[in-house]
């Protein structure tokens, strides 16, 4: 019933680093991951291992990147798909932030999908990897989905085949970035109907889906479906995915993946000098509607002044819960 649809894990500021991904990958083999938004002038000239490198197990993984400059985006994607091998390669135009306004990227970038048009272009011209762009659904209080639509047909036109669409209107003049995420209003019918109007791109649909009846009653009508908030608070709601959508009987039990993230740990401790709290504070909602969560996340704010084995400091934390 689901061949072919495709979940992906948002990306989120400051959650969706290395660490989580490697840790939501140990959950769930099918979800198509993605980076935090990373700037582009960030990967020109900064630490581009220490942005952009990865586990092999994360893939497929898709960069998502923010900027307007043609050349600077073209740049990145090459090497994000020659340096590090990504799976995709993504352009923000939703990022609903004063600050990323100022810089011209994010949702701002809506109403110049011609400098959009111009950004995928340049990358076609020089490198094959997938690109796709992620938007919203229009800017300011007011939704109008013809202004959606002719974003949607200028950029498409570029050659951009894939889009992921937050299901709100950015409203900048009025909301910070986090209530931007919960206050404008949803309208997945105007999603519906894009897909509806193009056919032939592939529409991933973004924004408030917290369960797996929205999941797929959403997969009726678009081709894909990215989950954010959710899945950062609850990760094993991606055993629900795996077993419902995928039809992967074979998912792994929660004390299980702690085991396998230990080695991932001791090796990031090691060789990168990673702290055991940077890793861990992505296991805060393991144990989400488990008798005893509380205590897990009581025990995780206090894990890096604790000492000795990995294995035994992490299972320490667990013994008491039955899952």
């Amino acid at each position: 019933m689901y061949k072919n649809k495709k979940i992906y894990v948002a990306p989120m500021m400051q959650y969706t680093d290395k660490h989580d991904r490697y840790f939501l990958r140990i959950i769930s083999k099918n979800v198509i991951l993605f980076t935090e938004m990373i700037p582009t002038n960030a990967i020109i000239h900064g630490n581009k291992e220490k942005l952009l490198k990865y586990s092999k197990d994360e893939h497929p993984i898709i960069l998502q990147v923010g900027g307007s400059n043609p050349k600077e985006i073209s740049q990145c994607a090459l090497i994000a798909k020659k340096q590090f091998n990504y799976d995709g390669f993504n352009i923000n135009v939703g990022c609903p932030s004063r600050k990323v306004e100022n810089g011209r990227f994010g949702a701002c970038l809506m109403n110049e999908p011609e400098i959009v048009g111009k950004c995928i272009k340049e990358i076609k011209k020089n490198t094959n990897i997938p690109i796709s762009v992620k938007c919203r659904i229009g800017l300011g209080e007011k939704q109008n989905y013809f202004f959606l639509k002719r974003f949607i047909s200028s950029v498409s036109k570029s050659g951009c085949k894939q889009f992921f669409i937050h299901a709100r209107n950015a409203v900048l003049s009025k909301f910070n970035p986090k209530k931007n995420r919960t206050i404008p209003s949803l309208n997945y019918e105007f999603v519906y109907r894009i897909k509806k109007d193009f056919p032939d791109l592939e529409i991933i649909i973004n924004g408030g889906i917290d369960n797996i009846t929205s999941i797929k009653d959403h997969l009726e009508f678009v081709d894909g479906v990215m989950i954010g908030r959710e899945i950062y608070k609850n990760p094993f709601f991606l055993k629900q995915i795996e077993k419902e959508i995928f039809n992967n009987k074979s998912v792994t039990t929660r004390k299980k993946v702690l085991e396998k993230l230990v080695p991932y740990i001791k090796n990031e401790m090691k060789k990168n000098k990673a702290s055991i709290q940077s890793i861990t504070r992505h296991t805060f909602g393991l144990f989400t509607g488990i008798k005893g969560s509380k205590r897990w996340k009581q025990y995780l704010n206090n894990i890096k002044f604790m000492k000795g084995n990995i294995k035994d400091i992490i299972f320490n934390g667990v013994k008491n819960i039955n899952e």
